[in-house]
């Protein structure tokens, strides 16, 4: 038995409020903490996914959430995988469970956000690719998410309108969502309408940087069961593999390609990979989702998710769309909690809060963003520096 419990979810709604990202992570705990039904002092490990932005803090998140509860003993660990920080995090959290050396952990991430898109760390830093692509390239996330558009409209004869549909799909899910910060409709008109920020990207294209918190309670299943969760949301499989040599697709941080000139590229791509371990892992497929949570860091990179996920053939995630699939009330819904579009990026604790939207949809109690008979759901999303991250969650 591989599975691990959920027993507690909760979050601190994402915006921008201008606080410690220690406020939002320890109000997400307490909420977990509270929907588990256990006190802090039950709490044997904690594992913190690491912000590099909230100053020294962040770089022990694990200790920082353990001191803000108030130091009770437990065990700490933190987890730096940039986007993946959060998927990482469940992860150990899974493993030490699974490990017998704690029974209940909780895993906490939260963030504070800059204003405008993310920049590397300060200083100059020659060696760190995420300084370099700035520093040579001047290219900020929005530019990679431009040129992986362009791609789709070039291969697969996306649109414009495509990319603006995703928008307003995940815009009508996140006005259901009061953890989220986006909470009005938005029409393809308005995403038009926007202004270009990386052509063919506009403004409502691309997801904001925000404030917010995310946790989970989780634990052995003897204890769920001792505690009373006869029947809790499961974690059945956590993907965090690598790429595979060589690469051909242009990655952020990444300037350049590996050579394929005396080496094939393997038969599936990175994001892929990501879906294809942790299906292996869950013994389930792509049928077998009722819900996909993806990492929409633009309106084109869902369209991709969809693929890589296998929910369609290579360059029928447009289709998907059109043919109204992933929107609530279709076969199989994407972002049904308004996902980044409706978010925006909080970086250690997203893969966090995709974990606590697939809890709350497969114990029913996801409210009028509800999908009718959830039994299974998959997260994913991507790292920099190589990071692949997808959760399966059962009930």
């Amino acid at each position: 038995m591989s599975d691990v419990a959920v027993l507690g979810a909760g979050m601190h709604p994402w915006g921008k409020w201008g606080r410690s990202f220690v406020e939002y992570g320890t109000a997400a705990a307490r909420a977990a903490l509270a929907d588990a039904g256990i006190g802090w002092q039950d709490v044997r490990s904690v594992v913190g996914a690491d912000t590099v932005r909230g100053g020294y803090p962040g770089y022990v998140a694990g200790a920082t959430f353990a001191q803000a509860l108030g130091w009770q003993g437990a065990r700490v660990t933190s987890v730096y995988a940039a986007c993946a920080s959060g998927a990482q995090a469940v992860d150990t959290a899974r493993a030490q469970i699974l490990a017998g050396m704690a029974e209940v952990v909780l895993v906490v991430g939260a963030d504070s956000a800059p204003k405008g898109f993310f920049a590397p760390a300060g200083g100059e830093r020659p060696d760190d690719p995420d300084w370099l692509r700035f520093r040579l390239l001047g290219a900020t996330n929005p530019v990679y998410f431009g040129l992986y558009a362009r791609r789709r409209m070039t291969l697969h004869g996306d649109t414009l309108d495509d990319f603006a549909q995703v928008k307003v799909k995940n815009a009508a899910a996140g006005a259901l969502n009061p953890n989220a910060r986006y909470r009005a409709a938005v029409s393809a008109g308005q995403v038009a309408s926007s202004p270009v920020v990386a052509d063919p990207l506009r403004l409502l294209d691309i997801c904001a940087t925000s404030d917010g918190g995310a946790a989970l309670v989780l634990s052995s299943m003897e204890y769920a069961r001792r505690h009373g969760a006869g029947d809790p949301v499961r974690i059945r499989a956590v993907s965090t593999v690598t790429p595979t040599y060589p690469r051909t697709l242009l990655d952020l941080p990444d300037i350049a390609t590996d050579s394929a000139v005396a080496v094939d590229p393997p038969a599936l791509g990175f994001r892929e990979s990501i879906a294809r371990a942790a299906y292996e892992e869950a013994g389930l497929g792509p049928e077998d989702l009722s819900l996909a949570e993806v990492y929409d860091l633009s309106t084109a990179l869902e369209l991709q998710w969809y693929e890589d996920l296998g929910l369609c053939g290579p360059g029928e995630g447009a289709k998907l769309l059109r043919e109204g699939a992933t929107a609530l009330g279709g076969r199989i819904p994407v972002n049904a909690s308004g996902g980044l579009a409706s978010f925006g990026e909080a970086v250690p604790a997203q893969a966090i809060a995709q974990v606590c939207e697939l809890t709350w949809q497969l114990r029913g109690t996801a409210g009028e963003r509800q999908v009718a008979g959830a039994r299974a759901g998959m997260t994913a999303n991507q790292g920099l520096f190589g990071h692949g991250s997808a959760v399966v969650a059962v009930r």
